[in-house]
């Protein structure tokens, strides 16, 4: 079921048919994984840092930076927050 945005609806980025596998997404989450590794590295934050900072377990970033893992928006808020960034750091267009 796609959520109702009312009269935002067309202004917002809404992926309905987000497919992992297709080679464009797939090319855009490794350079989102990119920018983590490349923000935790320039807060001079190690892995173990971070996932202390957050509460998470000791494999937490590890798996986001792998992409074994998917991060959500409010996590990506407190890494943000972390790392010094602001959100659109984060975001990456070809």
């Amino acid at each position: 079921m796609i959520p109702d945005f009312g009269e935002y609806q067309s202004r917002c980025l809404y992926l309905r048919n987000v497919n992992p596998k297709d080679k464009a997404y797939q090319k855009a989450y490794k350079a989102f994984r990119e920018r983590l590794i490349k923000a935790r590295k320039d807060a001079g934050m190690t892995q173990g840092d971070v996932n202390h900072r957050m509460g998470k377990p000791h494999s937490f970033i590890s798996k986001c930076e792998l992409g074994e893992r998917r991060v959500d928006f409010v996590e990506l808020q407190f890494l943000a927050k972390i790392y010094g960034k602001n959100l659109s750091y984060f975001v990456t267009s070809d």
